[in-house]
């Protein structure tokens, strides 16, 4: 497959995705998000809408989603896709998520950080993500990346009101 990518840590390994990574995805939202937060099955259809969109429309020159994972075990994930509602040429990250079992390894940063070198790599002029209030800890990984939080919107789209925010990232001229 084009854009394959593979990365070693001490604790894990960061691949690209590969046959069956999607369903384990959109299955491991589903579960920890329900298990964490409440959220109900419209998140899990969300999150298919996502990975969906993301298998139909795969490039892979400008386009990517990262496994990590240690031992076979799936430790965490993001995509990183074009925002083909711009003209502009703008980046999503997108399903970041990180297993309880890996965090504190700095899985997170790690996850985000290839979004934003990847995205610079390719000639993306920057990057956005859509995120929920409630999501503290993501917060904080975004904002050390250099993320900026633009506005903040209430909903109920994944079963229970909540503020959901758009934060964005303005890339440097490289």
């Amino acid at each position: 497959m084009r854009g394959t990518t593979e990365t070693t840590t001490n604790s894990y390994i960061l691949r690209s995705h590969r046959s069956g990574d999607i369903g384990w995805i959109v299955y491991r939202h589903g579960a920890l998000y329900r298990k964490e937060l409440g959220w109900d099955e419209r998140f899990e259809a969300l999150v298919a809408r996502i990975t969906a969109e993301f298998i139909e429309n795969y490039d892979p020159e400008s386009e990517r989603c990262w496994i990590a994972e240690r031992n076979g075990e799936f430790l965490g994930c993001v995509m990183l896709v074009k925002d083909r509602s711009s003209d502009d040429n703008v980046a999503k990250l997108r399903l970041l998520l990180v297993e309880p079992s890996a965090r504190g390894l700095g899985l997170g940063q790690t996850l985000i950080h290839e979004c934003t070198k990847f995205a610079r790599e390719v000639g993306y002029s920057r990057i956005i993500l859509w995120t929920n209030s409630v999501l503290t800890s993501a917060h904080r990984l975004y904002t050390r990346e250099g993320y900026q939080h633009v506005k903040s919107e209430e909903h109920e789209t994944l079963g229970i009101k909540q503020t959901g925010g758009l934060w964005e990232f303005w890339e440097l001229s490289l």
